[in-house]
């Protein structure tokens, strides 16, 4: 469970506090770590016979030996150079703290494990309760889940940055889903959006300016009970969808701020087809020119004003009028009509929704 990379800095950080060598092997009598020359040499029968034995520790071969348990069972074995006090004691403070390092990564990953299962709805409601009681996960406070992912193809690992942001293991959990996102479960202090709102952009700017790495995150609801925290997963991860497919500038997308894209990512496909159908009469969204659909995001940015879309646009107002007009005559919608603006916006967004649903559908190369 612990890496040997883990260990070997265990026992180098030691050999240069008490200049002794200092070798650790596993239960099958293999070197794992060691400070210099494997103090194992040529006795490996001896010591294999060693770990098999009812003693914990024991004087040999010029070395001092402490077998360090995992639930009664041999995990590891510590070896010092000599065989006199001050090696015992080395042996037994060496063994006490690998077993302590033992106990914490087992923990991380029981606690891990029970997040991810959390989240998956892999758990019946007696076993959340009993499980949290047993692991120290407090039930009712606050939290959101952040499912953070990586938009850069690379090899850079985002997990251990956003770990080092929330260090606290007992209130904010941080797991991989797979090699490009990653979720944190964050313990709120209150129940504000601004709350929840600051610890997205703490994580994306630092992302950004420490790592060097473009993120998008989707932001669940905030809930109290651990039972519901899956809800809040399936709404960061519905979340990151729908800012991908209706304002992918946003790189923080947030399920209560999602507005109509939240209904629009959650109709059929084909009842959309029909909708566009019925609007555009046969036409596509694609088969207005960009100046026209940019002419009417202004329009729709600057809530139907006519003239400060003109002022921004830098065209003149019968410009604007004009090109309104042309769209009146296409479509049969006047976009000054509250109404018609609305029913064109929802096809805008209707479309959006269509063309990332096919492209989704198409087989990747």
């Amino acid at each position: 469970m612990i890496t040997n990379q883990v260990l070997q800095n265990i026992v180098d950080g030691l050999k240069m506090i008490t200049r002794r060598d200092i070798c650790i092997l596993d239960a099958e009598a293999k070197v794992v770590a060691t400070t210099g020359e494997s103090l194992l040499g040529e006795y490996k029968e001896e010591v294999s016979s060693f770990i098999t034995s009812a003693a914990d520790s024991q004087e040999m071969l010029g070395s001092f030996y402490v077998k360090v348990f995992d639930e009664y069972i041999v995990e590891y074995i510590v070896a010092i150079k000599g065989g006199d006090d001050e090696a015992y004691k080395l042996g037994k403070m060496t063994a006490f703290q690998i077993k302590n390092l033992l106990v914490a990564y087992k923990e991380r990953f029981d606690k891990d494990n029970f997040i991810k299962n959390l989240l998956l709805d892999n758990l019946l409601l007696v076993d959340i309760y009993n499980r949290a009681k047993k692991l120290h996960v407090e039930n009712s406070v606050p939290r959101v889940v952040y499912l953070i992912e990586n938009v850069d193809v690379g090899e850079v690992s985002i997990t251990e940055t956003v770990r080092s942001l929330f260090p606290d293991k007992n209130l904010d959990f941080v797991t991989a889903v797979d090699d490009k996102s990653i979720i944190l479960v964050k313990t709120l202090d209150s129940k504000s959006e601004e709350e929840v709102q600051e610890h997205a952009d703490m994580i994306y700017n630092t992302l950004l300016s420490e790592a060097l790495i473009q993120v998008a995150i989707g932001v669940g609801t905030v809930v109290y009970d651990l039972k519901d925290v899956s809800n809040s997963y399936k709404e960061a991860a519905m979340s990151l969808e729908v800012g991908k497919i209706f304002n992918y500038e946003a790189k923080i997308s947030t399920y209560s701020k999602l507005g109509v894209g939240r209904i629009i990512y959650q109709l059929p496909v084909t009842l959309c087809r029909m909708f566009i159908d019925e609007v555009l009469k046969g036409k596509k969204i694609t088969h207005f020119d960009e100046e026209t659909l940019s002419t009417v995001n202004k329009f729709f940015e600057n809530s139907l004003n006519v003239s400060e879309t003109s002022r921004q646009l830098y065209i003149h107002r019968n410009t604007l009028v004009y090109r309104l007009d042309k769209l009146l005559k296409m479509t049969g919608l006047d976009l000054r009509e509250f109404d018609d603006a609305i029913v064109f916006k929802i096809t805008i967004m209707v479309s959006q929704y269509m063309d990332y649903m096919e492209k989704q559908s198409m087989p990747k190369i």
